[in-house]
């Protein structure tokens, strides 16, 4: 089935959904994890380094299986390897119901850490099948990450609403393992893009060769700062604010469905400053904001934090998708799974990291200040490598190529079962 043949255009939009869906889900339990740490916190008696289990084994899974088995996707092919992957993490979060320690809760976070690694994986060399050229690419990409936003701002307001009913949190991962089943009855029925007939399965040896490409890993460096920066509010900015005495009560218990809903409503924000200026310079001016509101936020207090750090969502949106879309568009589409897989590493990386970092900190200060006093740090080194990217443009001859090579003038791809 060619993409002028009926249908066609009904089943890549099909896809498009489902990779969007994907990316809802999995939000809904990975940036609720701010609003379960406390929980988890008092029901155990736990420290804050010990209590940052909840983030990192996720991350830790995401890792291990993005470095591991990020070939998977141009190998195994993409519908494989996003039905492997949403069943691991569908099955680990239905496993939470029949969990009651904090030893089993961490193992399941991992088991569901490694299946978003496989079906992530897949899903953003997807995007690439099914992108015109390296700017749809990003466009595409962006539109994926607002879903993901959107996931994001559930997934708090789910746990903030059973916690209010006095019901288990826990059900928040049994709502995502029920929408992980329509998903793999979607995933299991739509007909895929073919790479083109230039391009060939790759090994786990592209990992390797992704690795070491200088552009891969100086992309990834900037994801990681900006993971660690944003990490650092979703994870931690709850607990900084049990401090606050400000005239405002409610803000503290809303601030983070504060920061998640300007993080989606920044999608427009970036749309917007995309299409006025270079990519380049539209993360060194949204950088540049994000790092004032952490600054502002230690130089005036929790008072002033309470409204500066939820309002770095805004500005954080479209940091993320373009790095990513960037980062994989510099290779082939042969390498898509492999150059996602790497970069995906990093990310987990940084976000299991990051937190533990302030939270080993804060620990040793005794105040979560001080965890935020190394998220400004990360933050200053974002603003610097975002710049230097403006200044050199390292990608540019890379990105130029790759149009040309990968996907010229003609049709994306492709249909086949």
């Amino acid at each position: 089935m060619t993409a002028t043949e009926p249908g066609a255009a009904r089943n890549l939009s099909l896809i498009r959904w489902l990779t969007c869906l994907m990316f809802f889900t999995f939000a809904m339990t990975t940036d609720a994890v701010g609003s379960v740490i406390p929980k988890i916190i008092e029901q155990f008696a736990l420290s804050l380094t010990a209590a940052s289990a909840f983030q990192y084994a996720t991350m830790g899974g995401i890792a291990v299986g993005a470095l591991g088995l990020g070939f998977l996707a141009d190998r195994a092919g993409r519908k494989p390897t996003i039905i492997l992957g949403l069943s691991l993490y569908g099955v680990s979060c239905l496993l939470f119901a029949f969990s009651h320690s904090f030893a089993a809760f961490v193992a399941l976070l991992a088991a569901g850490g490694l299946g978003i690694s496989v079906f992530k994986t897949g899903a953003l060399a997807l995007i690439g099948d099914i992108s015109s050229s390296t700017g749809s690419h990003t466009r595409l990409m962006n539109t994926v990450e607002g879903f993901f936003a959107v996931g994001a701002i559930a997934g708090p307001a789910i746990v903030a609403t059973l916690l209010a009913a006095g019901i288990s949190w826990k059900w928040l991962y049994l709502i995502a393992a029920s929408i992980c089943i329509v998903l793999v009855i979607i995933a299991s029925r739509v007909r895929y893009p073919s790479l083109r007939s230039s391009t060939q399965r790759t090994t786990v040896s592209e990992i390797a060769v992704v690795l070491k490409d200088p552009l891969a890993l100086g992309v990834s460096l900037l994801i990681m700062l900006y993971v660690a920066v944003e990490v650092a509010i979703y994870v931690w900015m709850p607990t900084y604010l049990t401090a606050y005495s400000g005239s405002f009560e409610w803000l503290p218990a809303y601030a983070l469905s504060i920061f998640f809903v300007l993080r989606a409503l920044g999608r427009f924000v970036g749309a917007w400053l995309l299409g006025r200026v270079s990519w380049t310079l539209a993360l060194v001016l949204t950088s540049f904001v994000i790092l004032l509101c952490f600054a502002g936020s230690l130089v005036y207090g929790i008072e002033a934090g309470a409204w500066l750090l939820p309002l770095s969502g805004l500005f954080m949106s479209i940091l993320y998708p373009t790095l990513n879309s960037k980062g994989i568009s510099c290779f082939p589409k042969s390498q898509h799974g492999a150059a996602a897989g790497v970069i995906l590493f990093f990310t987990a990386a940084a976000a299991a990291l990051g937190p533990l970092a302030m939270a080993a900190v804060s620990d040793a200060y005794g105040s979560a200040h001080a965890g935020f006093v190394l998220a400004t740090v990360f933050a200053l080194l974002l603003f610097a490598g975002l710049l230097a990217n403006l200044v050199f443009n390292p990608t540019r001859l890379r990105l130029q190529t790759s149009d040309n090579a990968e996907y010229g003038n003609r049709p994306a791809a492709t249909a086949i079962d």
